[in-house]
């Protein structure tokens, strides 16, 4: 194993590269960082955190980690409409940590910066304990007054969903081998687990057509009631019409009480959004201009009339949770 360096060695090798894009992080040397929006446009800031043994396992790949942890920020801005511009990354390694490890989490960022065009803009550096923890804020611009907020759906909006659901919580059960299902579809879903997409393509897109949106990432049912709540409305889904991928798919034909875990189990990292009905075609030409599947699950309706998923009868499924929660 490596000799542990110091702080400021590990910031200077492995975390000082992944700014040098950005002329306000000053090579991260200083205590701040500095950054003009463009002209006419206001910042989007969002913020998240990971540990270990919660949102990612102990036997996940570092680069893999350093991934998600950037793409659960970038799906936040995506779902605001936002374009991401930066971030800030406070570390909490363990004493054992290897270096390599560090390393390879370095290089993970590194990967995505180059794939989504953004750069480390400043941070921090700490030791803990354990378990290993992280935490980004990933910082936005979008048009002044222009951000896509949970708030504005309206009874009668059409429901969509980007991409498919119940990948990342399907993924977490293959990766600590809950899940029987051929070693191919095993190792699709574990991918979307630890790697998810986030649809920075499309969620710019939305503005001016979505009412509201959030991304999927205390699993859909979880999301939706978020939305309904600042809304003040009521949704009604369609379960047969949620989006799934083939090797999810084919989980649920086997094990069809996998529903409840499609619906409610998080991490997929999706956009859900309302918008009127006579933005469907719109709707559509954004998601064929985004190379990009959206699917209508439902509608929004009044709000005495509560959240609900319904089967091919039309008749509500019970699921016993709604989503992920900490507490």
């Amino acid at each position: 194993m490596t000799p542990r360096p110091s702080e400021f060695d590990l910031i200077a090798e492995y975390f000082a590269p992944l700014a040098a894009d950005a002329p306000g992080a000053y090579g991260l040397g200083d205590d701040a960082a500095t950054f003009a929006p463009s002209a006419g446009c206001e910042l989007v800031l969002t913020v998240d955190a990971i540990v270990e043994g919660v949102h990612f396992l102990p036997s996940d790949p570092p680069a893999d980690v350093a991934r998600k942890l950037l793409r659960v920020s970038l799906s936040d801005l995506a779902a605001k409409g936002a374009r991401q511009r930066g971030y800030l990354l406070t570390t909490a390694w363990t004493r054992e940590t290897p270096v390599e490890w560090i390393a390879a989490f370095a290089r993970g960022l590194g990967e995505d910066q180059s794939e989504f065009g953004l750069s480390l803009w400043g941070g921090d550096t700490v030791s803990t304990p354990g378990p290993l923890s992280f935490s980004l804020t990933a910082i936005g611009e979008i048009a002044s007054g222009c951000m896509i907020r949970r708030s504005g759906g309206q009874a009668g909006d059409n429901i969509y969903v980007t991409g498919t659901i119940g990948d990342g919580a399907l993924g977490l059960k293959a990766a600590q081998g809950e899940l029987d299902a051929p070693v191919q579809d095993l190792a699709a879903l574990v991918a979307r687990y630890r790697v998810p997409s986030p649809r920075v393509g499309f969620g710019p897109r939305l503005v001016g057509v979505a009412h509201a949106a959030l991304d999927v990432s205390d699993g859909l049912m979880a999301d939706l009631a978020h939305l309904c709540a600042q809304s003040d409305v009521g949704a009604r889904i369609d379960a047969a019409s949620v989006p799934l991928s083939d090797a999810a798919a084919a989980c649920l034909a086997r094990t069809p009480a996998l529903i409840e875990t499609i619906l409610t189990g998080g991490d997929d990292y999706e956009i859900v959004f309302a918008a009127p009905p006579d933005a469907a075609g719109e709707v559509d030409s954004l998601a064929k201009a985004s190379n990009l599947s959206v699917t209508r699950i439902g509608k929004l309706t009044d709000a005495s009339l509560g959240i609900s998923a319904v089967d091919v009868n039309g008749k509500a499924l019970t699921l016993a949770q709604k989503g992920f929660r900490h507490f």
